[in-house]
């Protein structure tokens, strides 16, 4: 077993462990590894989640519920490589259900979690050799929300 030296942490108001049950549905080779929970006496509930380990697509995070302190911007986001356009359209479903879309394939999630839903094909247009080719592709995305792969193929196609 290889040990991941470095974690992103999420810090939440009070939704940690709903935020990562949710993250764990929607990719495979994911679960929540553990939780701990505030004690009596604490800031939080007695027994609510303070901290949740979890993996996503073999990726290890923690969430902690933090409190309304700090809030997530777009500043940071994650990013997911979509293999096509039936896991962008499942993942963009999923993710601003109660969440915001934004440009270019951003979203927030319900938690506030910023998201860019990327098909894998949109690097390689964007870095095609061809002349024209990723101008196209640019200014085809730029109108775009949830990223559409066949749109993206028809201004690469020109």
């Amino acid at each position: 077993m290889i040990h991941q030296k470095i974690k992103t942490f999420l810090w939440y108001d009070n939704k940690a462990e709903e935020a990562a049950e949710l993250y764990c549905s929607l990719f495979p080779n994911s679960r929540i590894i553990s939780v701990s929970r505030y004690p009596e006496g604490s800031p939080a509930p007695a027994g609510t989640a303070m901290t949740v380990e979890f993996e996503l697509a073999g990726t290890k995070f923690v969430a902690l519920n933090g409190g309304p302190v700090f809030h997530f911007t777009e500043a940071i986001s994650l990013t997911v490589d979509c293999e096509d356009q039936v896991e962008v359209d499942r993942l963009w479903e999923k993710l601003t259900d109660g969440g915001t879309p934004s440009h270019c394939g951003w979203l927030k999630d319900r938690y506030g979690l910023s998201w860019q839903i990327v098909p894998r094909i949109l690097p390689q247009l964007l870095s095609s050799p061809e002349a024209g080719v990723s101008q196209r592709v640019m200014t085809a995305m730029l109108q775009m929300a949830k990223i559409d792969i066949a749109k993206l193929q028809q201004a690469a196609n020109g």
